[in-house]
């Protein structure tokens, strides 16, 4: 936002340079972030003097030329050539003498001593366009005879050079969007820092109804939620033509383009007081009568920028009798606003529900300076006298009447919120003791009224503009902002404490350590968002459509749900890159999952039936081994993403020994085990092969292997995990293998777990090497080929007890499983 530092002077009296203010408007949180200087005319008229045209006589060589001799105030007269047809002798004329810069636009020239058809020239008689204070090129500036010569031209036409401030405001210092508000801050940090400073509000005090008994426009608000208060005005005989100089000057300087004197002013003001104001042209109020309300959804309305709308039947509308006018707080209709022809006026100053004009401003895609200020929270107090103030100026410069008296519809006042805050807070939080009367200096130069003082806190009343003062600590961080971040000092001790790692800390880490193993094993990660189709839901009882969270206000019928699993958008990545000629996928995403539970509602708490779980997800298709000259071609499968499961259970701590797989099939999956942690049925996540009938749906041809680990549940699995260190065995371990003839439904999950429980202390790892099933095998049986390793920590094993362990493990499995050997 741009503050004028002359445009600050009207409101504020102090001393500082536009560099100082710069400096306590950072201190005070208005971050400024540069001052520019700017002239009101580009070049300031600097090295232009007022002369005096002592001869002037035809040029010899020309018949449109003269060549003139000008005092400008030193010892030699200057030759200068001029072609203006008004020149003459006796003069008071402006000169640009050798060495001045004239500006054209974006282009400049510098005056030169030159000659011109044979004929010196020291300078150049200047006429209106070619210094900038007007349009006309008929000829020369004649100035009146007093001018004095030798005079500096910028002298002359007062013409004075401004600063501009460039404040940086955040969405929460709203009552700092504005000239007046900028003041108001910056006296409260002068009368602390005990520095010059008077603070004044332009007055209204003028202010009168000129025909009370005529009658003016009237008003009626429809929806006072979205519009607590509405203010106006009536003002007939109104001149509308180009603002005066000052006027225009002032908009220039920040920015802004000047259309006619009476929008000019709600734009001076706006940017002055801070608080938007719309002018209506009376002739298109119809039936006298302006009337606060929504439209019914889908009307169409035509703005001021000649696009039309479709309107929501959450958007206020400022209406006559007939159509509406105006998208109350953004943006102006086409017909509404003040023309050249326009005679009277409806002034209109009012206070919106930010929420309302938010909404509205996002739906349309509408952005404004009043939109700006109304979405973040005007003051609903000062309207009558800002609406008072734009009347006057209206009045001042534009002239008219105002009539009727004043509408101001305000059926519940805003109160001034009340805080309590005590000292021992104040002082705790700031790492300070501050004086109670500092503390209450502060407050008093911040216009916050001390109802109530005690020995140990205060009771205060916020103003109305101060929609970020809310609670004690939004107290305390003013009163700090005003005393100064540099003016607490650091103690001589330091007080610390012990750092600590949270779950969330741990978790993080984890999430770092795992996606480094996955990307190291030709992983891409992928990051999906969070909301996504109902209609993935509409069909599925894995993830019923009843236990989706459905948004409000989805952006479209893509976007409408939160999503339950991570797998659609996996598949939407992996559909999208194997349309793009890269079919091999290893892919993983960390992300959010959402849930609706109706029956955990509570009356009384909004959230309690709404859920979420942080999940991992990895997806498997194509080639894990194409065209490469040192392998055989190979395709992904599901085993490859159950190592991979298992990699990264066993780096997180959760060993084998602690899970069991259980198979299943639903729609997601054609088949799939449930990991299980063993003795709890808790499920740390699933892994299988895709559905086809689902890969259809989107369009995907090939085999997809999916995984999806609950993380949140992996946490509190290792929450109790501790760290032991054994020191590695000296003594060799050796390897028997067993050919093993079994059902054709026997899972080797199953000969593992036997093996194990056969041989506690020295069956080191179990694994399976060869899988055949065909000729020379019964029906229905098939081959393992399993592999067993045994160690032990303390002495070298022998045969003997080799093989009395290999048959304990045998006769095991011949047992419980009825395998037999090949």
């Amino acid at each position: 936002m741009n503050i004028s530092y002359n445009w600050l002077k009207d409101y504020l009296d102090f001393d500082l340079s536009p560099e100082e203010i710069s400096a306590a408007l950072t201190s005070l949180g208005l971050e400024t972030g540069g001052v520019d200087e700017v002239e009101t005319i580009k070049g300031g008229l600097q090295g232009l003097v007022i002369g005096e045209v002592l001869t002037c006589t035809d040029h010899p060589d020309s018949d449109h030329l003269h060549v003139t001799t000008v005092n400008v105030g030193e010892a030699e007269s200057l030759q200068i050539v001029c072609g203006a047809p008004n020149v003459a002798a006796g003069q008071k004329v402006v000169v640009a003498v050798i060495g001045t810069k004239l500006y054209s636009g974006d282009d400049s020239f510098v005056i030169k001593r030159t000659k011109i058809r044979g004929i010196e020239s020291f300078g150049m008689i200047c006429a209106e366009d070619e210094i900038g204070i007007g349009k006309s090129h008929d000829g020369i500036i004649v100035l009146p005879s007093d001018a004095k010569v030798g005079t500096p031209a910028k002298e002359y036409y007062n013409i004075k050079s401004d600063y501009i401030l460039e404040v940086d405001i955040t969405p929460n210092r709203i009552d700092g969007a504005s000239h007046y508000g900028v003041a108001r801050d910056l006296d409260a940090y002068l009368k602390q820092n005990k520095l010059k400073s008077k603070l004044t509000i332009p007055a209204i005090d003028k202010f009168k109804i000129d025909e009370p008994t005529s009658k003016g426009i009237t008003v009626e608000v429809e929806n006072t939620e979205a519009c607590p208060r509405y203010a106006g005005v009536t003002i007939k005989g109104v001149k509308v033509t180009d603002s005066p100089d000052w006027l225009k000057e002032r908009l220039t300087l920040i920015g802004l383009r000047p259309i006619n004197n009476i929008v000019d002013i709600t734009n001076f003001v706006l940017h002055g007081l801070g608080h938007p104001l719309h002018a209506f042209d009376m002739a298109h109020i119809s039936g006298g009568k302006v009337i606060v309300k929504t439209l019914p959804e889908g009307t169409k309305f035509v703005t001021l920028d000649e696009v039309e709308r479709t309107l929501s039947d959450r958007d206020l509308m400022i209406c006559n009798e007939k159509e509406g006018m105006c998208i109350g707080g953004i943006f102006g209709g086409l017909k509404s606003g003040v023309t050249e022809n326009t005679t009277d006026v409806f002034l209109e100053c009012a206070y919106f529900n930010p929420s309302w004009i938010r909404k509205t401003a996002r739906r349309h895609g509408l952005s404004t300076d009043s939109s700006f200020r109304f979405e973040r929270g005007c003051d609903p107090n000062d309207t009558i006298h800002v609406l008072k103030y734009a009347a006057l100026l209206i009045q001042k410069i534009a002239g008219g009447k105002i009539i009727g008296d004043i509408q101001d519809i305000y059926p519940n006042p805003i109160a001034k919120p009340i805080v309590e805050v005590s000292y021992k807070k104040i002082n705790s939080l700031i790492g300070k003791e501050i004086d109670k009367e500092t503390v209450k200096s502060i407050l008093s130069s911040l216009e916050i009224i001390v109802i109530e003082d005690s020995n140990e806190s205060l009771k205060l009343e916020i103003p109305t503009y101060r929609v970020d003062v809310l609670r004690d600590v939004d107290v305390i961080e003013d009163i700090l902002r005003i005393y100064g971040y540099n003016n607490i000092e650091l103690g001589d001790s330091v007080k610390s404490n012990l750092s600590y790692e949270t779950e969330t800390d741990k978790s993080y880490d984890l999430q770092n350590l795992i996606s480094e193993q996955l990307t190291g094993s030709g992983f891409n990660e992928i990051m999906n968002n969070s909301q996504t189709k109902e209609a993935y839901y509409s069909e599925s009882q894995t993830f019923p459509i009843s236990r989706c969270v459905k948004l409000l206000n989805p952006l479209s019928t893509d976007l409408n749900v939160m999503r339950q699993t991570l797998i659609y958008g996996g598949l939407e990545s992996i559909a999208y890159n194997r349309n793009r000629q890269n079919p091999d996928i290893r892919f993983y995403e960390f992300g959010n999952c959402y849930f609706f539970d109706a029956d955990k509602k509570v009356e009384g708490e909004a959230l309690k039936e709404y859920s979420e779980e942080f999940h991992l997800g990895l997806w498997l298709s194509g080639s894990s081994i194409d065209n490469s000259w040192v392998a055989a071609n190979e395709k992904s499968s599901v085993y490859q993403l159950k190592a991979y499961v298992e990699n990264i259970l066993t780096r997180l701590g959760i060993p084998s020994s602690r899970y069991d797989y259980i198979q299943f099939s639903n729609e997601i999956y054609s088949t799939a085990v449930e990991i299980q942690a063993k003795g709890k049925g808790k499920s740390l996540g699933v892994l299988g092969i895709v559905n086809k009938k689902l890969l259809k749906t989107l369009d995907i041809s090939v085999e997809v292997f999916f995984a999806e680990l609950n993380w949140d549940v992996l946490m509190k699995e290792i929450r109790k995990n501790t760290i032991t260190f054994t020191e590695l065995s000296k003594f060799p371990y050796v390897k028997r293998d067993l050919a093993l003839l079994l059902d054709k439904n026997i899972l080797f999950d199953q000969i593992e777990k036997i093996a194990y429980k056969a041989e506690r202390k020295l069956l080191k790892e179990v694994s399976l090497f060869d899988v055949y099933e065909g000729k020379n095998l019964p029906e229905g049986k098939k081959s393992y080929a399993v592999n067993f390793v045994l160690q032990d920590d303390e002495k070298t094993l022998n045969d003997k007890q080799i093989d009395a362990i290999m048959q304990k493990i045998q006769k095991s499995l011949e047992n419980e499983l009825g395998a037999q050997l090949r």
